[in-house]
């Protein structure tokens, strides 16, 4: 008997914005591949309460749980709490253990860890840390604990030596943010699909900002990802053909793909974002552990113009748990 897949959603908001409805093109991208293989499946929504969760496994002994839940009570923070209930209950599931989810979604933490594993990242300071800036340099405000983009635009870059910007990132955030020097330069995204035999990084792509004017921001704002009427959703653009110069950089790319997954004890699926700044030295801008898999996504894309079918990585994620 195949084994029943139980897809987990967290459930949406009553005017979800397009990056949370997001899930639901994932969803039925899961669900397709799941037909091919033949595999049975069902939903389940995930809110704050997990009992119904903890009952619904508990009735399907033998299910595997397909974990895309991207937030609880529209908090990306609290990701971890599903697969770590699943591994207290030992429902097996797929994508990322709880300690990587916790990790690489606390964002001010996981720098630390990238600095003390020798893996660059660039430099960054506390929401109190305002005085260490440097007024030559130029400066990005995050949120510590946010994906997909959401807080970010043009006004989170600003100079270092005129940080009153940060007084409504503030009243916005508390002290959930953090302070990042903005890398002029390039910027990569690298899949990794992980697999009985080890993780793989997929094709490699670059970002570019085409049509940008001087002065403006390059960077994958909320706009960019989500908002398809706008000039950054529709200049910014993914590129998957480089030039035989280029290979010693994406080789290195893909080196530090492999140094994160070691070091955040990743698993299943990921996503590594890069800058590289004019004089060709990359750093980690995050690790998108769970990253979205939609059909318009990275990863999806990724795994096509490296010869996969996309069922072809549904059943290697479902074969890394």
């Amino acid at each position: 008997m195949k084994k029943k897949v139980i897809i987990l959603i967290n459930k949406l908001s009553e005017n979800p914005a397009p990056d949370e409805l997001d899930v639901i093109d994932q969803v039925e991208a899961v669900e397709k591949s799941l037909d091919e293989m033949g595999l049975p499946h069902d939903r389940e929504f995930i809110g704050l309460d997990l009992g119904p969760l903890v009952k619904r496994m508990e009735s399907e002994p033998h299910a595997i749980a397909f974990n895309l839940v991207e937030s609880l009570n529209n908090n990306g923070g609290l990701v971890y709490f599903v697969p770590a209930l699943l591994e207290s209950i030992q429902v097996p599931f797929t994508g990322n253990p709880s300690d990587a989810l916790f990790l690489t979604t606390q964002k001010p933490l996981a720098k630390k860890i990238l600095a003390g594993q020798g893996i660059p990242t660039p430099q960054w300071f506390g929401s109190d840390e305002v005085k260490k800036l440097d007024p030559a340099r130029t400066y990005m405000v995050k949120p510590s604990r946010e994906d997909a983009s959401v807080g970010i635009n043009d006004e989170n870059v600003f100079p270092g030596a005129d940080p009153s910007v940060l007084s409504k990132f503030r009243e916005k955030w508390g002290t959930h943010f953090f302070i990042e020097e903005y890398i002029e330069g390039r910027e990569f995204n690298l899949s990794v699909v992980g697999s009985p035999t080890g993780p793989e990084v997929l094709w490699p792509a670059e970002i570019l900002f085409q049509n940008f004017p001087e002065g403006k921001p390059e960077i994958v704002g909320y706009a960019a990802k989500w908002d398809e009427n706008t000039f950054e959703y529709k200049n910014t653009v993914r590129n998957f053909d480089f030039s035989e110069s280029d290979q010693p950089l994406l080789s290195e790319l893909k080196s530090l793909c492999y140094n994160c997954w070691e070091a955040f004890n990743l698993r299943g699926y990921v996503r590594v974002d890069f800058r590289v700044d004019r004089n060709n030295r990359p750093f980690v801008l995050e690790i998108n552990a769970n990253p979205c898999i939609s059909p318009d996504s990275g990863l999806y894309n990724a795994a096509l113009r490296s010869g996969y079918t996309f069922t072809q990585i549904i059943e290697r994620i479902l074969n890394d748990l």
